[in-house]
């Protein structure tokens, strides 16, 4: 029986504007890619800091501190997903939050009204743990009071389901709200 529903951050409870801002100003530079992406696991896991993470990326790709913060700093709630959340989930389940984050994205990115949602989270700089690390969705399910399988995490990368798959949770791969949605009203429809 299904008794949480545990949401990844970046891609499915927010927009994240890394992606189009790293094809307009990487491209297929894959060294500097490498190199951003060991800065952006340092930062996650808590060895350095966001300015010392935003400083060294914007030397790296050739822009402005200033203008990458402000591009990357442009992070939207998926107002849908939250009114899903409020109006189908939270009445009957648990919710977690798990996520890959350097920061306090509960009060940094969501609102009050919006954090309150959560009944545990799991966020990488905090717990000193990043995804794929199974001991990751052991711990959220810990936090919830569930067994793994008792848990459905909702991300938008693929490896990341695998390893909560692997342990015994269900998952939906995020493709967009809608399908979200959908999916995890199959699952707890079958439950």
């Amino acid at each position: 029986m299904i008794k949480a529903i545990i949401f990844d951050c970046f891609g499915v409870l927010a927009e994240d504007a890394w992606l189009p801002f790293k094809r307009k100003y990487i491209g297929d530079n894959q060294e500097v890619a490498d190199a951003i992406t060991n800065l952006g696991l340092q930062n996650e896991y808590g060895v350095i800091n966001n300015d010392q993470y935003f400083a060294e990326s914007a030397k790296l790709m050739g822009v402005d501190e200033q203008e990458l913060r402000a591009i990357l700093g442009k992070r939207v709630p998926n107002l849908e997903l939250f009114e899903f959340i409020k109006i189908s989930l939270k009445p009957k389940y648990k919710i977690g939050l798990l996520s890959n984050a350097n920061y306090d994205i509960l009060s940094e990115l969501f609102s009050p009204a919006q954090a309150e949602f959560f009944d545990a989270d799991v966020l990488s700089y905090k717990d000193k743990l990043i995804k794929p690390d199974p001991r990751m969705f052991q711990l959220i399910a810990e936090r919830l009071r569930c067994d793994v399988d008792e848990c459905v995490f909702i991300d938008d990368v693929e490896r990341y389901c695998v390893a909560a798959e692997s342990i015994g949770m269900k998952t939906v791969l995020y493709k967009d709200t809608n399908q979200a949605i959908a999916a995890i009203r199959s699952i707890l429809r079958s439950q």
